[in-house]
Order: C-alpha cells, then sequence, then structure tokens
C-alpha cells in the first residue's frame, strides 16, 4: 500500500477514535452513570461536570503516564542494574564508572559551554532584531526572513553549515574568505585582534555574571533564599568564573599560536572553537523564536512610559536598557528558559556534523552512543538520569513562575 494513503488511513483512524471516545464516554456520563433526570438530576448534573474535565482528559494522562512517567522509573531501575550479569543489582556501579568516564566530563564541559553561550547569544540577538525591525517600515517582512530559519530541521540546517565550513575553499565559504589572508596587517587585525577583544569581552560578562551570583554571599543585606538557593548560586558563580578563566587563557593563544595562512582549515576538527562553529547551527535557526517572543512582549509595553522616557530626553539606548528592557524581564527570562531546554536535549547538530568526534561530545550524544553503540543500558541510562536532573530545576522553576 502506498505509504500516503497509509498515512491518511492512520490520521482517520486517529481522529475518528479521539471523536468516538469523547462522543461515547459523553453518552456513558449522560445516560448511564448520571442522567440528567428525576429528583436526583441536580446532584447527577454537578458530579457529571466535576467528572467530566477528567474523562476527557485520560488519554493524555494514560499516554503520558506510559510515554513520559514510566520510561523515566524503568531508566532509573536500568541504570542501578547491570546487563551483563542477567540484570543484576550494582548500586551506583554505573554511576561510578559514568563519573571516571573521560568523555561523560568532556560532554558536561561541552553543554555547560553550549548553556552559557547560545540561550545568551539568542536572546540577546533576537531582542536587537525585534528593537531594530520595528525601527523600519518593512519590519514584518525583516521578521519573517528572519524567523525563516526556523522551518528548517537541525538536519537540514546542519548540512547547510557543513557546506559553509568545507575544507575545499571551492565549496566552503570560510575556507574561501580564509584563503584571502597572507599575514598583513589585515590578518592581525581580523585574526588575532578582534578575537581577542571578543574574547576579553565573554571573559568580562562572565566575570560579571559571577559577581552578580557571588555578591550575595558577602552582602549581608542580599541574602534571599535558603540553602537550595545558595547552593545554585554558588555552582552558577563557579561556571561563571571558569569560562571567565577559560577565556582568558585563549585570549593568549590568539597571540601565540601559528597561523597556517594559505591553507585551507579542517575548521570542524578545532578543538574548543569547533564547539562554537557547531552552536552557530542552533543560534541562526532559534534565534527567530526569540525574536518572536520579545517582539511581542516590546510591543506590549505601555506606549505612555515611552513617551514620557522620550519627552525626558532619554536616548535609543537608555529607552532600551532603562525602560523597555526592565518592564520585560520576565519574557527575557521565559526564552532564556525556553533555548536552554532546547539546547539540554540537543543531539541532531552534532550527531550530522562531527559525530561528537574532535572533542565535541555532548551529553545527549554521549548517552546515544552507550546506549545503541555500545549496548551499555547501565550507564546509557545513568547518563540519562544525570541530563534529566539537569533538566527538572528548569522545569520546577517554571511551574513556578506560572502558578
Amino acid at each position: 500500500m502506498n505509504a500516503v494513503i497509509e498515512g491518511l488511513i492512520i490520521i482517520i483512524i486517529g481522529i475518528g477514535g479521539c471523536l468516538g471516545y469523547f462522543y461515547l464516554s459523553n453518552q456513558l456520563l449522560e445516560k448511564v452513570l448520571f442522567p440528567p433526570r428525576g429528583e436526583n438530576a441536580g446532584r447527577n448534573i454537578n458530579r457529571a461536570n466535576m467528572i467530566r474535565p477528567w474523562l476527557f482528559s485520560f488519554p493524555v494522562i494514560f499516554m503520558m503516564g506510559v510515554y513520559i512517567v514510566y520510561p523515566i522509573f524503568e531508566t532509573l531501575r536500568l541504570s542501578l542494574t547491570d546487563r551483563d550479569l542477567g540484570d543484576a543489582f550494582v548500586g551506583l556501579a554505573n554511576y561510578q564508572h559514568l563519573f571516571n568516564d573521560t568523555k561523560f566530563w568532556e560532554a558536561m564541559r561541552n553543554n555547560l559551554l553550549w548553556l552559557i553561550v547560545v540561550p545568551a547569544t539568542c536572546t540577546v540577538f533576537g531582542l536587537l532584531i525585534a528593537e531594530l525591525t520595528d525601527r523600519i517600515a518593512w519590519g514584518n517582512i525583516a521578521k519573517s526572513i528572519f524567523f525563516m530559519p526556523m522551518a528548517i530541521s537541525f538536519v537540514g540546517a546542519s548540512v547547510i553549515f557543513m557546506l559553509l565550513y568545507d575544507v575545499r575553499p571551492v565549496a566552503g565559504v570560510l575556507n574561501a574568505v580564509w584563503m584571502q589572508f597572507e599575514g598583513g596587517y589585515g590578518s592581525f587585525l581580523f585574526l588575532r585582534i578582534f578575537p581577542a577583544i571578543i574574547l576579553l569581552g565573554f571573559a568580562a560578562v562572565a566575570a560579571y555574571v559571577c559577581y552578580l551570583f557571588l555578591r550575595p554571599f558577602f552582602i549581608l543585606e542580599e541574602r534571599k533564599g535558603g540553602i537550595i538557593s545558595a547552593a545554585l548560586r554558588a555552582a552558577a558563580g563557579a561556571a561563571a568564573a571558569y569560562l571567565a578563566v577559560l577565556a582568558l587563557l585563549n585570549v593568549i593563544d590568539v597571540f601565540t599560536i601559528t597561523l597556517p595562512y594559505g591553507k585551507p582549515q579542517g575548521w570542524l576538527t578545532i578543538p574548543f572553537w569547533n564547539n562554537f562553529f557547531l552552536m552557530a547551527v542552533m543560534i541562526w535557526t532559534q534565534t527567530g523564536l526569540a525574536m518572536v517572543f520579545l517582539s511581542a512582549a516590546l510591543r506590549g509595553i505601555p506606549q505612555e512610559t515611552v513617551e514620557a522616557a522620550i519627552i525626558d530626553g532619554a536616548t535609543p539606548f537608555q529607552l532600551l536598557f532603562r525602560i523597555k528592557i526592565p518592564q520585560i524581564v520576565g519574557t527575557i527570562v521565559v526564552v532564556w528558559t525556553i533555548v536552554t531546554v532546547i539546547v539540554l536535549r540537543v543531539f541532531d547538530i552534532v550527531f550530522t556534523i562531527t559525530m561528537s568526534n574532535w572533542k565535541t561530545q555532548i551529553l545527549a550524544n554521549y548517552l546515544y552512543r552507550k546506549l545503541f553503540n555500545d549496548l551499555d543500558w547501565g550507564v546509557g541510562s545513568a547518563s540519562v538520569i544525570i541530563l534529566l536532573l539537569l533538566v527538572t530545576p528548569i522545569m520546577i522553576w517554571n511551574v513556578y513562575k506560572i502558578r
């Protein structure tokens, strides 16, 4: 049978099944269990109204239990067993093996780098695009252009960027540009000074973030929250400090490394920097998402506050940073968390472009290799639990903000 026809039949059966379930369950509720007639009509109507939402929600609750709740507990069980020993209980041995694996820590370091760079870059670019496109007549067309990459899958976007990074100058745009540098003043400016400025700026931002997280430990008036909040601040501050030091060390490398002018480069084989080439794919696809949310938030700002600031002589920069951004902080945080969750589950980009080689391993690819290549269900399941623990605080925070 033709695949298209099979798909249409499945859709018809699925939709028909849903409609049939809702119709029959409603008939069961009103005709059999709680008929709205007789001396108990009022009580039956109230009971039916109480049960109906749960009855209609049952398919979703059941599917969530089968495809989300059960796999979580089964994965936790597998992480405490060893398949080679007949699923024997081994306690935390898989986690011990996980923490002793250098590839796991490589994945954790890379994931941390992704979590710092990608959400921040997408949010900043999305905010700038949203603000600037509102100032031009063809702003909606510009927004549509920036949003278009969202329609491309991560695999498709990865293939596009693989062509950009191709080692052949004829095909690879980046190498075609690289071949134009010959080691003169222009090369020194663009390949040493400019990257050093970017790294110093990144180090300054990371150091400032570290200061913001750690400041409550030294100023009594700013201490809020309990032990968990303090632990999270300390962890975030330590991560920011690590990234600041890492950026400063790379500034030294920028001026000491010997650049092979005139030779095409395998950009994806350069450790550390190849992670940024991979991140570019996600930034390109997710900036449009951030732009949509932030554009809607900017348009929701009361015009009275903007007009009052303009009358008081506020510059465009002051208008953006002192009037608009403080009023959309909630939306900025939501965008940041959405992109963060997307980053934590990224798999396609690294798998398509580098296959986790050249020190580009991330947690999703690590657990894939353990589960499906090495068939090590214990360690693979343990890495899934670690990934789940990383996502859980973000989910809890979002639920807390929504309530």
